[in-house]
């Protein structure tokens, strides 16, 4: 064991000394938490109109503050990225986190210099716990590689803007630096594909310990690694790798082929990083709970799943949270986001720690690969092209194709038309172009020859109605789900393909 190894031991011990007194006191940690960014905005633009002065309660709190969507708080958003300051966060923020939108296309999630450094000490303490756990320390000895998004940031009324993953490239800390892979150069490319390539020929003849990703990007890395290597298994490429960190999607879709390309059932950590905060992370080899970040700058509540769309939905505070039951997360944030729904639906695993599991997104989505499509992307992008065209939709539903039988993944479209567009491949390209527009993640994925473009698959007269009636839900206020992020509907769906 190195030096390096054998300190991060001690480290290890000591923060999860810490991480115990979070465990252990959570509800008034999450308590004070309120209080203090309450305190700390009550300048702002956003404190001023919504009276933090007077907020000494949650009760307080939810009556003054409202549960808010990116849209609802784009007028405060639209300020700070004009370059204004104070409006939701004391000053301006450290930068603006470029993400894909729902309604505006483009989303900037602001960052605080209050909120980075808890995402980087959220990253460092998923490792430590590990190593306190298992006292499996060697990977730190050797490289560790991390497969993100490029470094380069732009500039937007003198705040630095870039990808989430970008951003955290400039804050690894020093005494990683030496170990980390790939290079600067490398990581500024952006085309994933000659990425890729890039980092196989980085990375190939080094000791690669610990590698960190998206798993679909990290399964096209080693893919190309086996290639490189005449298709040897990962293990005998790298003998020291040991450890596999992975968030952003489901894991299991991918764990078959990984483990095979690996070779072994290898050590992997679970995180659950977003651009507003890095809100929980996986804590034991035990459990497949992710432990909740209670005192990282992000004051938590949850709306019950089934209430999400009403008038007054009920809003809880960690304090009165049940186990398994489903929840929309609400965050509000040393960045300055307030009441903010961020989208995703969590359960509790345990109240003693407080654990949660991710169970999917309050709308129907497609996240595969990252991507974040949701259903009134995919509507405009058909339906809009549809209308130029003259053509007549009756129903539809999308779905992740992740294993075909050649080729890159895509996302695969049954659609049953009234009347039909006279040049299919032409209408799923003009389809394809306007998803693009309409979502920055699934460009990026096309553009960096991650996916290739989406097919449409057309269906015979009745095919939905006959699907409906197979499932025993035929009419009354049944739905077929837009989008799915299994392939049930589309399996079942494939016999009616013409």
């Amino acid at each position: 064991m190195g030096l390096k190894a054998a300190l991060s031991k001690l480290f290890a011990a000591w923060v999860n000394r810490d991480m115990d007194r979070m465990r252990q006191n959570a509800v008034a940690m999450q308590q004070q938490l309120m209080l203090q960014l309450i305190e700390q905005a009550a300048h702002t633009a956003f404190g001023k109109d919504h009276r933090f002065n007077e907020i000494t309660s949650y009760a307080d709190f939810k009556a003054n503050v409202p549960v808010a969507d990116y849209e609802d708080l784009r007028p405060y958003i639209d300020r700070v990225t004009n370059g204004e300051a104070d409006v939701m966060w004391p000053g301006k923020p450290a930068y603006l986190a470029k993400t894909s939108g729902t309604t505006s296309g483009v989303k900037y999630i602001p960052i605080s210099k209050e909120s980075m450094p808890e995402h980087i000490k959220a990253a460092r303490n998923a490792l430590l716990s590990y190593i306190h756990e298992t006292g499996k320390a060697d990977f730190v000895d050797g490289k560790m590689i991390f497969l993100q998004g490029s470094p380069i940031m732009s500039k937007k009324h003198g705040v630095a803007v870039g990808r989430l993953s970008g951003i955290v490239a400039h804050h690894v800390p020093a005494y990683l630096q030496k170990n980390r892979l790939p290079s600067y150069e490398v990581n500024c490319i952006e085309d994933w594909e000659q990425k890729v390539d890039a980092i196989v020929n980085e990375t190939y003849n080094e000791d690669m310990r610990l590698i960190s990703g998206i798993p679909p990007w990290c399964q096209m890395y080693f893919d190309r690694l086996s290639a490189k290597a005449g298709d040897k298994k990962i293990k005998d490429i790298f003998p020291n790798f040991k450890l596999f960190v992975y968030g952003g999607v489901n894991y299991e879709p991918y764990r078959a082929r990984i483990e095979e390309s690996i070779g072994f059932g290898i050590d992997t950590i679970e995180t659950y990083p977003a651009s507003e905060g890095f809100i929980a992370f996986q804590d034991s080899q035990k459990d497949k709970g992710l432990l909740l970040q209670v005192n990282s700058g992000i004051f938590y509540e949850f709306i019950p799943s089934e209430e999400y769309f009403n008038s007054s939905p009920t809003r809880l505070s960690l304090a009165e949270v049940e186990l398994n039951k489903n929840y929309a997360l609400i965050l509000n944030t040393n960045a300055g986001l307030w009441g903010y729904s961020i989208g995703d639906t969590i359960k509790f695993t345990s109240l003693a720690p407080y654990k949660i599991v991710v169970t999917g997104r309050i709308k129907h989505y497609i996240s595969a690969f990252g991507e974040h499509v949701i259903g009134e992307e995919v509507e405009h992008a058909l339906m809009s092209v549809a209308q130029q065209e003259g053509v007549d939709v009756v129903e539809f539903t999308v779905a992740p194709q992740v294993t075909p039988d050649s080729g890159l993944p895509y996302h695969e479209w049954f659609v049953e038309f009234g009347r039909g567009p006279a040049d299919m491949e032409a209408f799923a390209t003009k389809v394809d172009q306007a998803l693009q527009k309409k979502n920055i993640y699934y460009f990026d994925l096309i553009e960096g020859n991650i996916l290739r473009p989406l097919i449409i698959r057309s269906l015979a007269p009745d095919s939905f109605i006959n699907y409906m009636r197979s499932q025993g839900k035929l009419g009354g206020q049944n739905k077929v789900p837009r989008l799915s992020n299994d392939r049930k509907i589309a399996d079942a769906l494939a016999q009616y393909v013409i």
